[in-house]
């Protein structure tokens, strides 16, 4: 409108489903946790209206945005919170194409730990012609009680519920690409306190991009990962010439699995330290998990408004991961954005049972 653009934002309870069986009360912007994407061009100025209707005072903060101080929105410091109740404006020019974040700088701790985020993406002038899928996600960590709708925002550790998108795998959606295109991930973590090595499975990429600007080709070098640090962007680039369906999934080992505690109460109050080695002189072998450890996991009764630890079952079994975990799948054709299914691999390419023949010619005993 009169060469800006114009965009409203509604802080609010959010009822928000992590994954089929697992729905929380969360806080977000129109109705979603995160909020939504806003995409403009370099150059663009915004207007952004900003409407409380959460039950306490609010600010948005520009993430990583160059702007005048007094729309840079630090309660207190900046500006005065947002009311109950009340609308604000913010308006500024974007003055350098990037990826940018937004969250609140009023009760931090509560806000953002409840899902008060979301992206800024600002693409350049000139578009260099190249082919992008083009995909934004926001890590995040949530302490949500067995059979609670409520997360905890004042944890400040043990985060049993990791997100890409505020989807925990395997409700997370697939990223999908054509042979020959350029993918582009842009990662951002707001969440409260876990940085995050984020790895891709079958690709080397390069890291393009931070919120503090473009990298520039010559100082870029190829990685399978990157950290992802609380607070930071990292956009990823590569070009999708291998076929297949492959992970994508934070490398920290308790951030794949769903719902993980330590340290639960029991009804009884016994002292659980120590368990498996009191029960093991009467029963050598016992292990608390099962015999398969976590594999056992998605076979478990569960409480109501809970998720199994582990995934969802896969083209040849369960994929033993849940959390922040999704899947890229790069097809020769694939029809809009629409999830292309399983990989159909060519035949003699899967690993399976070695035959006694190749044992032998190889000299392997197994």
């Amino acid at each position: 409108k009169g060469g800006v653009k114009v965009f409203h934002l509604t802080a609010q309870p959010v009822a928000h489903t992590i994954a089929p069986g697992l729905e929380i009360e969360a806080w977000g912007y129109n109705g979603t946790t995160p909020g939504p994407l806003i995409e403009c061009v370099e150059g663009d100025t915004l207007r952004i209206y900003v409407t409380n209707k959460l039950p306490e005072p609010t600010t948005v903060h520009w993430h990583g945005v160059i702007l005048p101080a007094g729309m840079d929105g630090v309660a207190g410091l900046t500006q005065k919170a947002i009311p109950v109740g009340k609308t604000f404006k913010y308006e500024f020019t974007m003055r350098k194409a990037g990826t940018f974040m937004y969250h609140p700088h009023f009760d931090e701790m509560t806000q953002i730990a409840l899902g008060m985020v979301g992206m800024i993406v600002v693409h350049p002038k000139r578009r260099d012609g190249r082919r992008v899928r083009d995909y934004s996600m926001m890590a995040h960590e949530w302490m949500i009680p067995i059979g609670s709708r409520r997360p905890d925002p004042m944890a400040m550790s043990d985060f049993n519920v990791l997100t890409f998108n505020s989807k925990a795998f395997p409700a997370t959606e697939p990223l999908v690409a054509e042979l020959g295109d350029v993918v582009r991930i842009r990662l951002g973590n707001l969440g409260p306190m876990d940085h995050h090595p984020i790895h891709l499975h079958g690709y080397e990429f390069e890291v393009v991009e931070t919120d503090g600007g473009q990298i520039p080709k010559q100082r870029r070098w190829p990685e399978t990962t990157t950290l992802v640090p609380v607070g930071a962007v990292r956009v990823i680039e590569f070009v999708a010439d291998n076929p297949g369906d492959w992970a994508f999934h934070c490398h920290m080992t308790h951030h794949v699995m769903n719902q993980m505690g330590h340290d639960v109460p029991n009804l009884i109050g016994a002292d659980t330290k120590g368990l498996d080695a009191r029960v093991n002189k009467v029963v050598p072998g016992y292990m608390t998990m099962g015999e398969t450890g976590m594999g056992e996991m998605h076979r478990m009764e569960l409480p109501d408004n809970s998720i199994s630890m582990v995934g969802g079952e896969g083209p040849f079994g369960l994929i033993d991961m849940g959390g922040m975990f999704t899947i890229l799948k790069v097809r020769k054709q694939l029809t809009g954005e629409v999830d292309p299914g399983w990989y159909e691999h060519p035949a003699g390419t899967v690993a399976g049972e070695a035959s006694a023949a190749d044992l032998a010619r190889d000299g392997i005993k197994a």
